[in-house]
């Protein structure tokens, strides 16, 4: 395994990004967490609040030898919807906002030329934000692997299984062997 870079994004509840994520070959290291906000060591429910600034993200460890930064965010962009502003679904408000968090001027310049290039494929605009890394805040330990562990719960099979369910029909060759 090479050097590894770090990927995080924020495109509503992060048990969905995450079940998807942990999917994809290349991936070495993920957490749930939360970015963009003032608070320092915000939990679950101060997030939920939305009155601390945060997002819910995933902090994505990733080998680019194996997968490409460009990659993580096509499949981003295919399994949530980035033209609803802080919400996706019935999850509203700005923790769910559609946010990537850059960690260098590349990846900056990756995230613009992706937005530009899936533009077209919705019928309006894209409102994802882009904005530089902040401060990463894992969240509690019950929110980590939290599809894996609970896959029958309401939520999971409603919500974040045909997450799931898109990115392994559309991304097959991304997918761990």
């Amino acid at each position: 395994m090479g050097q590894t870079e770090r990927a995080t994004l924020g495109g509503g509840c992060f048990w969905c990004l995450e079940a998807v994520y942990q999917e994809i070959n290349g991936v070495v290291r993920m957490e749930s967490g939360y970015m963009g906000g003032a608070l320092d060591q915000p939990t679950y429910k101060a997030v939920c609040s939305g009155t601390t600034g945060h997002a819910e993200v995933v902090d994505v460890h990733f080998d680019p030898e194996i997968v490409t930064y460009r990659a993580l965010l096509e499949v981003f962009f295919a399994i949530h919807d980035p033209t609803t502003l802080n919400r996706q679904g019935n999850d509203v408000g700005t923790q769910y906002r559609s946010v990537v968090f850059f960690h260098s001027p590349e990846q900056e310049q990756t995230a613009r030329a992706v937005i530009a290039e899936v533009a077209g494929h919705f019928g309006d605009p894209i409102v994802t934000q882009v904005a530089p890394a902040e401060k990463f805040w894992k969240a509690e330990d019950y929110h980590q692997n939290y599809f894996r562990d609970n896959p029958y719960q309401g939520y999971c099979l409603f919500v974040v299984s045909p997450k799931v369910d898109k990115f392994r029909q559309k991304f097959r060759e991304l997918r761990r062997s």
